[in-house]
């Protein structure tokens, strides 16, 4: 007697895969309320892992940064963010509202190596790094500034998937992202099989009460 692989609604739960900057907490908090005791798994993977954590199987679906090879996968483009550059409290930049990529020609340019994230190497004295809005805000810190960078190109945040992953809990988180109602079509394979509402039972009018008074009534007896 063979074993058989479970089917998508006997899967134990989803696991989802994010780059930094991108927070969860909203989609998590509906995931709970909509499908109490199935796990919803998070982990961060850095921008180069994105493609191969979706590959090799860590998660089932990430929230990546293009560019992304998307072939063989589900790509749902969510939104832009903004480039901001980060640079140390006393820097001139700290002055200023806003930079140009003209005003970063001048600097020494950082970025994230194995040992020390890019805002960590700005700390030190390293030079000025530019990067997405929401990274420098998740790793703000007192002595560091960021300013958005006017005409740098945004980076765009995705939902991808592999095409061969089971369906039905990948399409509930689908819609949670993308702020469907719990009602919708589109949600978990068990709310599109419930049954129809019985309908409401038919009302029945009241009887008419007979008509009192001294009218005439016709059709009892003969005139004589």
């Amino acid at each position: 007697m063979t074993s058989e692989s479970p089917g998508p609604s006997a899967r134990p739960g989803l696991r989802v895969g994010h780059v930094p900057g991108v927070t969860l907490t909203k989609w998590r908090r509906t995931w709970a309320e909509r499908l109490p005791g199935v796990p919803l798994e998070v982990a961060e993977v850095t921008e180069a892992d994105q493609r191969a954590a979706l590959d090799d199987g860590r998660v089932d679906m990430c929230f990546a940064r293009l560019p992304l090879d998307s072939a063989g996968l589900h790509v749902i483009r969510l939104y832009d963010e903004v480039a901001v550059v980060v640079a140390q409290k006393d820097h001139p930049f700290a002055e200023r509202e806003e930079v140009a990529l003209e005003d970063l020609s001048a600097e020494t340019l950082v970025t994230g190596d194995a040992e020390a994230s890019a805002t960590e190497r700005v700390s030190w004295g390293a030079g000025v790094a530019v990067m997405p809005h929401s990274i420098a805000r998740s790793q703000s810190r007192s002595d560091l500034v960021f300013r958005p960078v006017t005409d740098a190109e945004p980076t765009t945040v995705v939902l991808a998937w592999r095409v061969d992953t089971p369906d039905e809990l990948v399409q509930e988180f689908v819609g949670i992202v993308r702020g469907r109602t719990a009602n919708s079509s589109r949600t978990a394979a068990e709310r599109a099989s419930r049954p129809a509402p019985a309908p409401e039972p038919r009302r029945e009018r009241p009887a008419k009460a007979p008509r009192r008074g001294g009218g005439p009534q016709r059709g009892r007896g003969r005139r004589r």
